[in-house]
């Protein structure tokens, strides 16, 4: 890791090569979003180094997180997830990823994009928090606040404020590179 890199990645290869490639650059792709969507779902309560090491079961395990195949799932597609051992089995997430997906669709139809819809909470552009340290880093925001609360209004789970916030970090809606991080300005 590069000293001028946020320290958070540790020494992890994984966790190195997600915050280099992916974390905090601006995501304006439905298919990746709703990807983040149900990942940060299934993190409430673990850690996204657990996630990540999954993320490819996941994949795997959710039809390459195809939104409209996940929001047709049915019973046998919950006992199929439920069995494999290669994913997060928690019977309400599992639950929340056909649910989200059924609502994902209702958002896309309502505002074209999901996209569309979800920058919104941040004006459509991306909020530069300028940490200096971890310690700056929050776990939510008046803007995760406001995503959460209307997420939850059109029926999503596990969309918390510090879920939301995540996903802000995740897709770039939030910079919370750390200033002297070499992705600070991507």
């Amino acid at each position: 890791m590069s000293e001028t890199s946020c320290s958070w990645p540790s020494i992890d290869p994984l966790m190195i090569a997600y915050h280099d490639e992916e974390w905090g650059t601006p995501l304006h792709n439905d298919q990746k979003l709703f990807e983040f969507m149900l990942l940060d779902a299934f993190q409430a309560g673990l850690s996204w180094k657990t996630v990540l090491r999954k993320r490819e079961n996941f994949r795997r395990a959710f039809d390459g997180f195809d939104v409209k195949k996940i929001a047709a799932y049915d019973e046998t597609d919950y006992e199929r997830l439920m069995a494999d051992t290669g994913i997060i089995r928690n019977k309400a997430k599992i639950r929340a990823s056909v649910i989200n997906a059924l609502c994902f669709l209702e958002v896309q139809k309502e505002f074209g994009t999901f996209d569309r819809y979800i920058w919104q909470f941040t004006g459509g552009t991306t909020i530069d928090n300028q940490c200096r340290s971890l310690k700056d880093i929050r776990a939510t925001s008046k803007e995760s606040d406001a995503m959460s609360r209307d997420l939850k209004s059109r029926g999503f789970k596990f969309v918390g404020s510090t879920i939301c916030y995540a996903f802000m970090q995740a897709a770039g809606m939030v910079n919370d590179h750390l200033v002297q991080c070499f992705r600070h300005r991507h």
